[in-house]
């Protein structure tokens, strides 16, 4: 007979779990003393629980394996919610155990007492409070099992604290068996026929990959299905890296700050085989329009995706890789040179770029693509976001890690915590923007007594950026609540970038209170020394502040909901 704390690290060790993400409170403080004599198990503690999940999403993103996560009950489960719901949207596999207060304390306002299984219901794909002792294993099992699972995702177990303190049985299921309900390749081989057989008859093919094809790590495959049949290939922000972004037949990213020629391809168009994508409105924009004069083919393991946004001609459901294979065993190279010609003339003419000669995003990523030939890059949310998708070169040596289906400020800088962890001889860089970074600064010290030397390139333009774009485009220059230097004193209406106040805070100051390496730099001859710096620090953080201009921004970009013709390439 063992205590439920002691089969809790049972299980972790059968899950060959070595790395927890832990914040300490009193209803898991008996799992945390199980786990003190034990150093099978690298436990990193970090500042704050979001970060905490963050970071074990980056490590999942980054390695292939489960993220593991503890906390506390109320306020530490409830310090979750985003980061869980980030995970689940792009389909990280991510494992959090809650601490609960005792059974008998349930539904009684007990302190810290929170009913975090109702909460994440929506957003996870298993949520469940353990209520007796002798499930626990089971639990656990099917939870790790639930979460790699079909279509990977989140997973919470709650676990009140007298079950983590009462007697049970020492076994834990070797085996467990699931239901994902997914059709067999021979159940799907008519619309695999009919997939096959559309593709054969089109004249302008195009094909859409998303990020569901990076989840099942169908890269290589996808890369061999594009040589073999000549298909062009565009990508959404998730998708790039499912073929080399060097590759000839690669035409860039869709969606409103797509590429021209990419988004013009969706429109040309006859056929669109799309792969592990749902369609969202950053992509698909105007409905009524998106590949209007194409036949649709959708391949994704989630039936629920399928015509969900965007009605598909052809549907097969399933694993990705599996169904790539079936269609490159099958397919016929196919006569495309008008059209891809075409789509040649069309990246030429509409390159992606900054035009700004002075020290810009683009020169600061591309720098990268010239420094590194192993990186993993985690961006935040926003124009830095956005930048790094459009300049990053990505291949099967190169790895982009981003929150793309919920676009979570503050994941950036815990997520390349988590990438460092999970690898630590491959260089990691974290692309923030002002904004994001101040979201989960304070997991700076969990880089620096972790000894991760990651670089962080701050883009510091003193805005949240993007929605400031949106206020310059959209808004007649209205900045309510984007700049980040106001203060009381400012005039109530503000649309003037001279003579703003001392921003705060300082970053040198900041960096130097975390013991952390740092430059600025403030031109574009001053790139390749703060790079130089910065990867000569061998056990501690680096924050390069790029000192970008503050009416900096990402183009293309198409208004939100509406077709090409709203395109906008620059000032005007």
């Amino acid at each position: 007979m063992i205590t439920g704390a002691q089969l809790f690290v049972k299980a972790l060790k059968e899950e060959n779990v070595d790395v927890l993400f832990a914040y300490p409170g009193g209803q898991i403080i008996d799992l945390l003393d199980e786990l003190y004599n034990d150093d099978s198990i690298s436990i990193i503690l970090p500042r704050h629980e979001q970060g905490l999940a963050h970071a074990a999403d980056g490590y999942a993103r980054s390695s292939g394996k489960i993220g593991v996560c503890l906390v506390t009950s109320g306020p530490g489960a409830t310090n979750l919610v985003t980061a869980i719901a980030t995970a689940n949207y792009d389909a990280v596999p991510l494992v959090c155990f809650t601490g609960q207060v005792p059974t008998s304390l349930i539904g009684k306002n007990a302190f810290q007492e929170a009913n975090i299984v109702d909460m994440v219901k929506s957003i996870t794909k298993y949520a469940v409070t353990v209520s007796k002792r002798e499930e626990l294993g089971e639990v656990i099992k099917k939870a790790f099992l639930i979460a790699q699972s079909g279509k990977p995702g989140a997973v919470l177990i709650d676990i009140p604290k007298d079950i983590q303190q009462q007697l049970g049985r020492e076994e834990y299921p070797s085996c467990l068996q699931i239901s994902e309900n997914l059709p067999t390749l021979e159940e799907q081989g008519e619309q695999i026929n009919k997939a096959i057989q559309s593709l054969q008859n089109a004249q302008r093919p195009l094909l859409l990959a998303g990020g569901g094809v990076r989840i099942a790590n169908a890269e290589n495959i996808l890369s061999k299905f594009v040589e073999m049949t000549g298909i062009p290939v565009v990508s959404t922000i998730m998708g790039k890296g499912s073929i080399p972004s060097d590759s000839s037949l690669f035409y860039g990213n869709v969606g409103i700050h797509g590429s021209f020629g990419a988004n013009t391809a969706i429109e040309k168009c006859d056929l669109l085989l799309s792969i592990g994508t749902r369609f969202n409105d950053r992509i698909a924009g105007n409905k009524e329009n998106f590949a209007k004069h194409a036949k649709i083919i959708h391949i994704d393991i989630d039936p629920s995706t399928i015509s969900k946004n965007i009605q598909a001609d052809v549907s097969v459901l399933g694993d990705a890789k599996s169904i790539l294979k079936v269609l490159t065993e099958r397919a016929k190279p196919l006569k495309l040179s008008a059209w891809i010609k075409e789509l040649d003339e069309l990246k030429s003419a509409y390159p992606v770029k900054i035009i700004n000669d002075k020290l810009n995003p683009q020169m600061i990523i591309e720098k990268l693509n010239m420094l590194f030939d192993d990186i993993i890059v985690a961006t935040d949310v926003g124009q830095n976001q956005l930048w790094t998708t459009q300049f990053l070169q990505l291949n099967d040596r190169r790895k982009l890690l981003t929150s793309g289906g919920f676009g979570t400020m503050g994941f950036g800088l815990p997520a390349a915590i988590g990438a460092k962890v999970a690898n630590p001889q491959i260089p990691v860089v974290a692309i923030l923007g002002d904004g994001g970074f101040q979201m989960n600064v304070q997991e700076l010290a969990t880089a620096v007594i972790n000894n991760l030397p990651i670089i962080i390139c701050l883009l510091n333009n003193g805005w949240l950026g993007n929605v400031r774009q949106w206020q310059e485009l959209y808004y007649g220059k209205r900045y309510q609540s984007t700049c980040l230097r106001r203060r009381v004193s400012c005039p109530t209406q503000c649309a003037t970038m001279q003579e703003c106040p001392v921003y705060v805070p300082n970053f040198q100051k900041l960096a130097e209170s975390y013991e952390i390496k740092y430059k600025r730099v403030s031109n574009k001859e001053d790139i390749d020394s703060a790079f130089s710096f910065a990867m000569q620090q061998t056990e501690v953080p680096t924050l390069l502040e790029f000192m970008i201009e503050e009416e900096e921004n990402v183009y293309p970009i198409i208004l939100p909901g509406k077709d090409l013709s709203t395109v906008k390439f620059g000032k005007e």
